[in-house]
């Protein structure tokens, strides 16, 4: 049986890469998005050995950068070789960037990984080999077996392996634990859930360890003579873990701050001790000395701005510092860029944002709104018309949003509403650089960057037959992103900040109310946010809400989730998320749903565990 399916799958991988045909029946569904993403980018289906391998001290920097992952993951690994020890198998700890920081395991595994340069200081991500359960779990941050000819290139057909992203308290990857064997040996079915929970231990580790560190940071606090300077102690991530009287007279939402955001505030670094631990003796953290400056100091400031201008909130999130650096690079050339994200994340905010950082800043950005357009005027909106083309045109005729944006960027929102009619001629206007107006016989030369963005899945639009497979590819070159709020809450006091400065309302939120807007999920995202808080400020003017008010004005929001509506949250929940949601509900249970001892038990916070329960509709 097993033979079978491994001829089906080789006789569809050839296909694919012959044709780019895929029969998607015989695939799973996130193998074969990868291989789509791995034909896209240019991956040779017939190599995949190791290219990208790092010399000996880039190595080491990369293990050193991330010791604290391998200080808690070494441990669980090693195990796992002891568990695992008859199955000839490799262990493997990869960073976020995917690169091989440790490898391990039977020794005539390794001598054959050692053939495809399979080796320690490789980068293995989807776009270096090809579709690979460590790449296609850092780019899906979900766990993942792939088994022979699953894996895009060959040179990994003789191989199965099993990943699991090792995931922050933020939601970013910090690295992803894998197992690989060479299926000479057969296969293991039995490996993944192994994986995916050791995966989960490593990660509760690395929480215990941020907590020590933070207990470690505040017993340095304690010792801090001089309580009356502006002084801050912060870890290596810049969060501040402590603040002088004196400097949160100065800030009284200094707690909701990082260090960027106080040297924001017309401040300056005067002096930055290192904080090393007294039990590991590693870096984990700084005292950080600051004098208030007059604003026309601020250029002065000892502090990095980004590169990359942005025109809506940065926040301090992780995930979202990676998606403007994607942008800032992507804003330095001339290349097709589609931003996908739910409604109310900001596409528009980020478009423009990538227009005024290029050198296209100088000229115009038209956006356009493609659901908004009746189907039979869309052709001349974009492409304007000739004089007396229809009945109505006017006698001069009319510049398209193309010519309009000549020399800029065009803009194209909701792209996935276009009919297929306008896609081909779209097609043909960003193949040619050209375009002919409706009704004209004279191709008219256009200079234009196209930014196009949805919130639907263009991939399973293809697939269903909406969108034209070719003109997918021309505008799905370089995708950006952009997560929800709900997955970026710890940005959530920066959006507030943000608009009470704007609309000049002087008020301050205090721990409990911020809680209680992170804990809420925000279906609209942003947009609903910046509605929620006008709501707010006409609602009590000069003071904010209690937080029986806030919860009053929110819960309307919150529906009752029906039993089929549960069903399919369960289905759609991945391995892990399902041993998560079980370990909570015994905990929640044993506590008798008290939520204090429960966070208490799993080692979270309160305001995460409320945020899993809402998730996971407990």
């Amino acid at each position: 049986m097993l033979e079978v399916q491994d001829s089906l799958k080789n006789s569809v991988w050839s296909r694919f890469v012959r044709e780019g045909v895929l029969d998607e029946s015989r695939i799973n569904k996130r193998i074969s998005e990868s291989w789509y993403i791995c034909r896209r980018d240019g991956v040779n289906p017939y190599n995949g050995k190791g290219e990208k391998i790092l010399q000996q001290n880039q190595f080491l920097q990369r293990k050193n950068a991330n010791s604290q992952l391998l200080y808690a993951a070494l441990p669980f690994i090693k195990n796992l070789q002891k568990f695992f020890s008859q199955t000839k198998s490799l262990f493997l700890l990869v960073d976020a960037d995917g690169y091989v920081l440790y490898m391990d395991g039977d020794p005539m595994a390794l001598e054959k990984a050692g053939a495809i340069n399979f080796v320690e200081g490789v980068k293995w991500t989807e776009k270096e080999v090809g579709t690979n359960a460590v790449g296609t779990a850092l780019r899906t941050k979900e766990p993942i077996a792939i088994v022979g000819a699953e894996h895009f290139a060959v040179a990994s057909h003789s191989w199965g392996c099993a990943s699991s992203p090792i995931l922050g308290e933020n939601g970013c990857i910090d690295g992803v634990l894998n197992i690989s064997y060479p299926l000479e040996y057969g296969i293991h079915d039995q490996i993944l859930p192994t994986v995916v929970s050791a995966a989960y231990a490593i990660e509760q580790k690395l929480i215990n360890m941020a907590k020590d560190k933070e207990i470690e940071l505040m017993q340095y606090a304690s010792f801090i003579t001089s309580k009356e300077a502006l002084s801050l102690v912060c870890n290596e991530k810049g969060k501040i873990i402590w603040s002088s009287p004196h400097l949160q007279r100065e800030l009284s939402n200094v707690k909701t701050l990082n260090v960027e955001d106080v040297l924001n505030e017309n401040f300056i670094a005067l002096e930055k001790l290192p904080i090393y631990s007294q039990n590991q003796f590693d870096l984990i953290g700084f005292n950080i000395l600051l004098k208030k400056t007059e604003p026309i100091e601020r250029t002065k400031k000892l502090r990095m701005d980004p590169a990359f201008k942005f025109g809506g909130v940065c926040g301090e999130s992780e995930k979202f510092r990676k998606v403007l650096f994607q942008a800032e690079r992507a804003a330095k050339s001339n290349i097709t860029i589609h931003i996908h994200g739910e409604t109310g994340t900001g596409k528009e905010v980020m478009a423009r944002s990538i227009h005024l950082n290029s050198a296209r800043k100088q000229g115009p950005f038209i956006a356009v709104n493609c659901g908004t357009l009746p189907k039979d005027l869309i052709a001349s909106e974009l492409f304007g018309y000739a004089g007396g083309a229809f009945t109505g045109a006017k006698r001069d005729g009319y510049k398209g949003k193309f010519q309009q944006a000549n020399g800029g960027t065009l803009f194209l929102d909701e792209v996935a509403e276009i009919p297929q009619e306008i896609q081909v001629a779209l097609l043909r206007a960003l193949e040619e650089k050209e375009i002919v107006p409706v009704g004209g016989t004279k191709p008219v030369p256009v200079d234009v960057r196209i930014i196009t963005a949805t919130h639907r899945d263009l991939s399973e639009l293809v697939r269903k037959g909406y969108m034209r497979e070719d003109f997918f590819y021309r505008i799905f070159v370089y995708p950006i992103y952009l997560p929800p709020l709900r997955d970026r809450i710890e940005d959530i006091p920066h959006f507030i900040q943000k608009y009470c400065r704007s609309n000049n309302w002087p008020v301050t939120f205090s721990s409990d109310l911020l809680e209680c807007l992170q804990e809420y999920r925000w279906p609209g995202n942003i947009r609903e946010l910046q509605n929620f808080l006008d709501r707010l400020r006409v609602e009590f003017e000069t003071r904010p809400p209690t937080l029986t008010e806030m919860q009053t004005l929110l819960s309307p929001f919150d529906k009752p989730v029906s039993h089929s509506e549960v069903l399919q949250l369960n289905e759609a929940l991945t391995y892990r998320e399902r041993i998560e949601k079980a370990k909570m509900m015994d905990v929640l249970l044993a506590t008798e749903g008290n939520v204090t001892k429960a966070a208490e038990q799993l080692n979270i916070s309160r305001s995460t565990l409320y945020r899993k329960i809402k998730k996971f509709n407990l």
